[in-house]
């Protein structure tokens, strides 16, 4: 599981969501709650989105893939 910073801010009968670490994740909402839902699933999205470029990019050559855990504290 990964920690992101969602910001979120209401723009008239808009919520409007983004994820401070990952650009391109950005959403919006009628309520705040339908936004962080809206958000989580444009992270995923983000993501699958950024790993299917990746192998694309490394079809055919020699990589070393593995995990990488970071902690920011």
């Amino acid at each position: 599981m990964e920690k992101f910073s969602a910001v979120f801010r209401q723009e008239g009968e808009w919520w409007i969501g983004y994820v401070e670490e990952l650009p391109g994740a950005n959403t919006q909402g009628r309520t705040l709650e339908e936004a962080r839902e809206n958000l989580k699933e444009a992270v995923r999205l983000v993501l699958e989105a950024n790993r299917e470029l990746a192998r694309r990019e490394t079809q055919g050559k020699e990589v070393t893939r593995e995990e990488l855990v970071v902690s920011t504290r």
